[in-house]
């Protein structure tokens, strides 16, 4: 994609609103809705570079990976729980309220749809709102183990700026004597309800994605780059059914030659642009 001028930015929307028009449009959105909110994206200008992100192994094998794992997710949570959803969120509220939009998929953990008031909202990679033990099952909110946390380790403490991951992950300076939580009931190893790189998503999940898809007759795919294959896969599924796409992100995409139309500008600005034209 390439960078537009604000005239042929508004022709680009009218045209993408003219497309969907009269449509139940699905939404495939990524960690670029969420960029305006404070939360940064994998990729693209201004992205943190993740050196040696967790992976599911890791963390199931390492004790010290699992400990700079709570450290680092407890204070990224907390700076996490404050970002508030923005216009491109509200925007896909009010779609999905007038009508238009048939619901999200979001390949993001913050829960900012949910918050902008979307009710139907399919979140594939998990979400940071809960927290799962691997050996009873029981499931806790993510606010009840961060209390654990902070009575176990009194001297933790959230500073005021926070070099974010866009799962709410935090680099920490230091893990030496922090207790890492465990479950309640049983003991056992807790884990956050998100996908770890080298985990699959749920099959569950992915079905409702699809389900989700096939009651549509228009996709939207919203500030994500299309490198996780789940995101690819989904897509590819509307463009069998030759369904209309649109494709806004700022940077190119895996699948850019199979949309119909791609706008390269932000989903705040595009969003909002498209409900107005359509509500």
């Amino acid at each position: 994609m390439t960078a537009m001028t604000d005239t042929e930015l508004h022709a680009r929307i009218t045209q993408a609103a003219d497309l969907l028009r009269g449509r139940k449009v699905a939404l495939l959105t990524g960690a670029g809705i969420s960029t305006d909110s404070g939360i940064p994206a994998y990729r693209g200008e201004g992205a943190r570079t993740r050196a040696d992100p967790m992976t599911i192994q890791r963390y199931l094998g390492d004790e010290a990976a699992r400990r700079r794992y709570w450290v680092g997710g407890h204070l990224g949570w907390r700076a996490f729980a404050r970002a508030a959803p923005n216009a491109g969120h509200i925007a896909l509220a009010e779609l999905e309220s007038g009508g238009v939009v048939s619901g999200i998929i979001t390949q993001n953990v913050d829960g900012l749809h949910l918050r902008a008031g979307s009710s139907h909202v399919i979140e594939v990679h998990g979400t940071m709102r809960r927290v799962t033990c691997l050996h009873c099952g029981q499931v806790f909110d993510r606010r009840d183990i961060a209390v654990q946390i902070e009575e176990s380790n009194p001297w933790i403490a959230v500073p005021e700026n926070v070099l974010l991951a866009p799962d709410g992950d935090v680099l920490p300076e230091t893990t030496e004597g922090f207790v890492v939580p465990v479950c309640t009931v049983c003991g056992g190893m807790l884990k956050p309800d998100v996908v770890f790189f080298g985990e699959f998503v749920p099959q569950d999940r992915f079905k409702a994605a699809e389900s989700l898809l096939r009651a549509s007759s228009a996709m939207i795919v919203a500030g994500s780059s299309l490198v996780v294959n789940s995101g690819v896969r989904l897509v590819e599924r509307a463009r069998r059914r030759g369904i209309p796409l649109v494709i806004v992100n700022h940077e190119p995409t895996r699948a850019d030659s199979w949309a119909d139309i791609t706008l390269a500008a932000g989903t705040s600005v595009v969003l909002p642009a498209i409900q107005e034209l359509l509500l």
